[in-house]
């Protein structure tokens, strides 16, 4: 069997900072020192260890997937010019903890440790399960989503006569989506709705379809990083174009900077959030989507709006979608029901002109037959009356954002962040640049989080951490209070080590 492999080159790019690990202070017990020689210096984690975590990290992150071989000891140890004996004890600690699966004269392979064995023990706390800061999404509402269920199964009937394969989706759900679209301004019939299997499903068969490998596709930055993912994946290069908290919830689109980087690396295609932006829940307003679709318009660029947040607005409903304001302009956007109801309910859509939707159609054959008949019926169900528990499904994002607010100035006031009109996640910004680092440490404090360099290229935003107000208050308090002590000890480490270099 073939197994996969991930390049020594691909992964130190996405390690970034791993070397900042080694300043952490370590939780294996050492010979006691005196309070004066800890003050001076903090006790530092090896090399190995730093680097295990940072691998580990990856692994949690999903940018290192299951079952991919790793570089061999000697590639890896090359690429990141350190000895041989540091990723080979790297290897060894991971093995150990159920992080690699290897065997003789094989490269070693990414696993997950067995439940209750040694790595899992590295996430949990003594009082239980860290507290999960990685994953913004809300749980289902129960009520809700069995009475879909059910209503589908009701009428599932009228479908088993057939093959039940449906490349662009059942008629029925199409329709409630198209109407959905109408009622916010935008004219939409069926025929120029496919419905996918996610939101992500949806942009894997726009990129093969609108653009080839090796083409630039213009992204806001940071953004949603499975986007940045399927786009590295298909062989495409992101062009990232800033988007600023300090212009404001409204203003934090570089408007300009997308005109200039569109034409100077001749992109076809940008994709971009601009409905409660993923991270930083900001909302581009009214005038910028006119101007953005103006510059898609006059450069020939496909732009690619996700709109999987729009119904999460918290303090102001969205502007008109940015189709609306085309006007000739290439303008496809994605739709998901993961965010606003359950991400277990794997119903996505792409909403564009009727010639790209058979041109989808045509291309998805080689990907698959259709989503699942259940699915749409249900997703159907829910979404032809769904205001009422949207407006819940937002007070409890409201109470929840102001939750973590206030944690926040309890237990790190020195971090700053813009509350953005919308979304699951405020974006901090770190008195220090230890986001990596700050990952890496803080399932040992009880607490897991996502590093900030996982939302943009390159390696950017070790300033930054995406904090999901999606728990419970008690919750976000706690895990706000972890992430505080683990903070304090990663800043602690890279500041010594700082003034030693001075001194």
């Amino acid at each position: 069997m073939i197994t996969r492999a991930i390049g020594a080159a691909a992964l130190v790019r996405d390690l970034g900072n791993w070397q900042d690990a080694e300043r952490l202070p370590s939780r294996r017990s050492a010979r006691p020192e005196s309070s004066s020689r800890r003050s001076a210096r903090p006790e530092s984690r090896p090399a190995y260890r730093a680097l295990a975590d940072s691998i580990r990290l990856l692994v949690h992150d999903g940018r290192v997937p299951l079952g991919v071989a790793l570089p061999s000891e000697r590639e890896l140890a090359a690429a990141l010019s350190v000895s041989r004996t540091t990723v080979a004890s790297a290897y060894a600690a991971l093995r150990d903890e159920g992080w690699l699966r290897s065997r003789r004269g094989a490269r070693s392979v990414v696993a997950v440790p067995a439940r209750g064995g040694p790595g899992a023990s590295r996430s949990r706390t003594p009082a239980g399960p860290a507290l999960d800061l990685s994953n913004a999404s809300l749980p289902a509402p129960a009520p809700e989503i069995e009475a879909a269920y059910a209503a589908a199964l009701r009428s599932m009937s009228t479908y088993l006569d057939s093959h039940g394969m449906e490349p662009v989706g059942v008629a029925v759900l199409r329709e409630v989506i198209a109407r959905r679209y109408r009622e916010r301004g935008l004219p939409t019939s069926p025929d120029q709705i496919m419905v996918t299997s996610g939101a992500q499903h949806a942009m894997r068969l726009l990129l093969g379809v609108l653009a080839d490998p090796g083409d630039r596709v213009v992204v806001d930055h940071p953004t949603y990083p499975n986007a940045l993912e399927a786009i590295r994946r298909y062989g495409a290069r992101p062009v990232p174009v800033p988007v600023r908290t300090e212009g404001g919830p409204a203003g934090g689109w570089d408007l300009d900077g997308i005109d200039s980087a569109v034409r100077q690396t001749a992109a076809r295609t940008a994709f971009l959030v601009p409905d409660f932006h993923n991270p930083t829940g900001l909302c581009l307003d009214e005038a910028g989507r006119g101007e953005l679709a103006r510059i898609m318009r006059d450069t020939r660029t496909t732009l690619v709006v996700d709109e999987s947040m729009v119904d999460l607005w918290l303090d102001t409903p969205p502007p008109p979608p940015v189709a609306s304001a085309a006007a000739g302009a290439p303008v496809v956007t994605i739709g998901s029901t993961a965010k606003s109801l359950w991400g277990g309910l794997r119903v996505g859509w792409i909403r564009a002109d009727r010639d790209t939707i058979v041109r989808l159609a045509g291309a998805r054959t080689a990907v698959d037959l259709g989503t699942p008949v259940m699915e749409q019926l249900a997703a159907a169900h829910l979404l032809s009356d769904v205001d009422e528990l949207l407006e819940r499904r937002r007070e409890q994002l409201r109470d929840r954002r102001r939750a973590l607010g206030a944690a926040l100035e309890r237990h790190l006031p020195d971090w700053e962040y813009t509350p953005g009109q919308g979304g699951m996640s405020l974006w901090a910004r770190m008195p220090e640049p230890v986001s990596t680092a700050l990952a890496a440490a803080a399932p040992s404090h009880g607490v897991l989080l996502a590093a900030g360099p996982r939302f943009g290229v390159q390696g950017a935003f070790e300033h930054f951490v995406r904090l999901p107000y999606t728990q419970d208050a008690a919750v976000l308090d706690d895990a706000v209070e972890a992430m505080a002590a683990a903070y304090a000890q990663v800043a602690s480490g890279r500041n010594a080590d700082e003034t030693r270099l001075v001194v």
